[in-house]
């Protein structure tokens, strides 16, 4: 096991530095950085301490099972959100991917459908167009992709995905999630 980067995957799921849990612990940022990359050992009421912030038990740290991520995800597994009538189709493509860092999903926009509109955050976004032709206003500015062609941008203006065009268009999208 290593322990290290157990502690390593704990401290940035809780969006800390190495400063940060080294203010929260009494320890200094160097010795964080040492810990996690099992250059030192740390005693136990350190140990207990260092868990306490991260929110995990001694039993869940060292519980294999718990910490394993899933990695694959079944065509079967997929949940289709058949908005059609309003204009779209959403396929989520992890189940409960909300829950994650990353948000993928495919969206088949119909032709002058618009998605929704999304308010400035501090999210990124990634989108590939499959087939078709979509635009994206961010802002006050729109750009066009077509078939092969992406857009990739920070969300800090409000934007919203839209197909201006003759035919279907279908979209992945990759979003992270917004910590504000």
């Amino acid at each position: 096991m290593d322990i290290g980067k157990k502690i390593k995957d704990l401290r940035r799921q809780k969006n800390l530095t190495q400063e940060e849990l080294g203010e929260r612990t009494d320890l200094s940022k160097g010795y964080i950085s040492q810990l996690e990359r099992n250059l030192c050992s740390p005693s136990m009421e350190t140990f207990f301490n260092i868990l306490e912030v991260l929110g995990s038990e001694p039993g869940d740290f060292f519980n294999e099972t718990l910490y394993q991520q899933k990695i694959y995800y079944p065509k079967s597994e997929q949940t289709l959100y058949d908005e059609y009538d309003d204009g779209y189709i959403i396929n989520w493509l992890v189940p409960d991917s909300n829950e994650y860092d990353m948000e993928p999903v495919i969206i088949t926009l119909k032709s002058g459908a618009e998605y929704k509109k999304f308010e400035p955050s501090l999210s990124e976004s990634f989108m590939y167009v499959l087939k078709g032709c979509a635009s994206i206003r961010i802002g006050r500015k729109e750009y066009k992709a077509r078939t092969g062609e992406s857009f990739y941008f920070k969300a800090n203006e409000s934007h919203q995905l839209f197909n201006a065009e003759q035919q279907e268009a279908e979209v992945l999208i990759v979003a992270t999630e917004s910590y504000l």
